[in-house]
């Protein structure tokens, strides 16, 4: 399959694919995206690059993770709670069809209501109403699922109120001074008509209002998009498209990379970490970036459960020597986490209560580990499984990961390796993980409250963990609702203290870009969250 997709998109001009109007795509390393290309289903990244790029929000973010508006005019509150959207007007999607107030409030209803099970459903929980889209406790059977004929009290949230075709109003919950900035996040996306006339139809074929129109998508090889002509937003397509290739090892997009048959590869494998800034030159991209990875514990592995997998939980947190494999696996290119944030996103510190689980120590590991075995023992035959996808290189730091585990905790650990992405990512949403599994987190808004929520809130829709905790809950949702963001960043890091108690996850490190690009493309710019700004790069002269 790969030697396929490599023989269809490498060729000529640009490393592009000339398609045969003196037109050369921009080629990009990618994968095959896990779900459909709708808004509010894409919550991994092989998806978000496409949707990102043919869609425009009320608002989008610059390389420094500046807010602009793009679709809205103004976003006005007097109160923090009840706000007003303003769109500018003359706003189209690739059909032809008008951006409106109402493609905003249906997009927005729809990703919200509980029997479309979207991903992305969490983020629209701050509007009033929300829960009223929601199955009650009563219309679920024993494990979760709902009923046969049952549906939500309400089918639209009624803190959405459209005004006019270029006015609506959204009253949350509560007072949440940050909430604008959410709006250039996907799930916050519009959608047209044509949407809810077919949405299985629209994920093979969307229809947006971005810079770009995708025009082909060949599952398991590429997706192609195309500049849209109607964009008149101020992130105008600089070249004739890209074309997103879909590969299932990171050292084929490098070596392609390297002989200029691809033109930007996103994540240089670790193979190359010690060499890729001498060969690419100033092709060559390492920054910092609001990438974090960790390692996640499903709630329904037996061995981690209750105050011995509690215990386990931070046994296994200290016997990992992130240091030694930052050094020698990824060459400096990551730094070892202090807490489960991002450096890069204002209100950080280093400083979490509990965040001493995070230090090396194979002597304390060790007795935490024996301690663990007295109250619910695993017995000798146990083997630690870490899985991950097989299509990236996370091999690299799994296998020095369990080495380390083996000589503090003299435990068997193994990589449970999924042959792709997506198959990785259903297995988790699908809960057949059997032991734990590499959790890395890309930021959707420059916030702190957007690395605890969305992964760890009750339901969340990227809480593959089934992670729940009250208190946790509570003070996310009082940092949301605080007057000022220094006062909100205080509640998240109380929010994080509850995780290192509950050690819900196992932050590992920091990433920071590691890419290239070819010698047929400039004005490549990776942003603060890491990918390519692709409206912008040229072909080279």
């Amino acid at each position: 399959m790969l030697a396929t997709a490599l023989v269809l998109s490498a060729c000529g001009g640009g490393s592009g694919d000339d398609q045969g109007d003196g037109a050369t795509l921009v080629t990009v390393g990618n994968g095959e995206p896990q779900n459909p290309l709708i808004p509010s289903m894409t919550n991994e990244t092989f998806g978000s690059k496409v949707v990102s790029n043919i869609f425009s929000g009320l608002v989008y973010y610059d390389a420094e993770g500046v807010v602009h508006n793009e679709v809205a005019k103004s976003i006005e509150s007097e109160d923090q709670k009840v706000w007003n959207i303003t769109l500018n007007e003359g706003w189209t999607f690739s059909d032809g069809t008008p951006v409106t107030a109402q493609s905003f409030v249906d997009a927005w209803n729809w990703g919200a209501y509980g029997p479309n099970a979207t991903n992305l459903s969490y983020f629209f929980e701050p509007i009033d109403g929300f829960t009223d889209l929601q199955f009650a406790e009563d219309q679920l059977d024993k494990e979760g699922a709902p009923k046969e004929g049952e549906e939500p009290a309400e089918e639209a949230m009624k803190g959405l109120e459209v005004v006019s075709d270029t006015e609506f109003t959204v009253t949350l919950a509560q007072p949440e001074t940050d909430f604008p900035v959410r709006l250039g996040y996907a799930a916050f996306f519009p959608l047209p008509e044509s949407f809810f006339e077919d949405p299985e139809a629209f994920g093979e074929k969307p229809v947006g209002n971005g810079p770009y129109m995708l025009t082909d998508w060949q599952h398991d090889k590429s997706i192609t998009i195309e500049p849209f002509a109607e964009y008149i937003g101020e992130r105008k397509a600089q070249n004739d498209g890209v074309e997103f290739i879909a590969y299932t090892d990171e050292d084929s997009q490098y070596n392609d990379l390297l002989d200029n048959n691809l033109d930007i590869v996103t994540n240089v494998p670790a193979s190359a970490f010690a060499t890729f800034e001498d060969e690419l030159g100033d092709r060559a991209v390492n920054q910092p970036a609001a990438l974090t990875q960790v390692i996640n514990v499903p709630e329904y592995v037996k061995d981690f459960e209750g105050e011995a997998g509690l215990l386990r939980r931070k046994a296994i947190s200290m016997a990992i020597d992130r240091d030694a494999i930052t050094s020698t696996v990824y060459n400096n290119t990551r730094t070892t986490a202090s807490d489960f944030t991002n450096p890069i996103i204002g209100g950080w510190s280093e400083d979490v209560p509990g965040n001493e689980v995070l230090a090396y120590d194979p002597e304390e590991a060790k007795k935490l580990w024996d301690e663990a075995e007295e109250m619910d023992p695993v017995g000798e035959d146990f083997t630690l499984l870490i899985a991950s996808n097989a299509d990236s290189d996370h091999q690299s730091w799994i296998d020095p990961a369990c080495n380390t585990i083996r000589q503090a905790l003299e435990i068997e650990c193994e990589f449970d390796a999924y042959p792709t992405f997506d198959e990785f990512l259903d297995a988790r949403d699908n809960e057949t993980i059997k032991g734990l599994y590499r959790g890395g987190w890309q930021a959707d808004y420059p916030s702190m409250s957007n690395y605890l929520g969305p992964i760890y809130g009750t339901n969340a829709g990227s809480n593959d963990m089934g992670y729940s905790n009250k208190e946790f809950d509570e003070l996310l949702k009082k940092g949301n609702g605080a007057a000022t963001v220094e006062e909100a960043n205080e509640f998240y890091t109380q929010a994080e203290t509850v995780l290192f108690e509950d050690m819900a996850g196992i932050p590992l490190w920091y990433y920071n870009v590691t890419a290239g690009f070819s010698e047929n493309v400039e004005n490549v710019v990776f942003g603060w969250d890491s990918d390519p700004i692709l409206y912008q790069v040229t072909l080279a002269e």
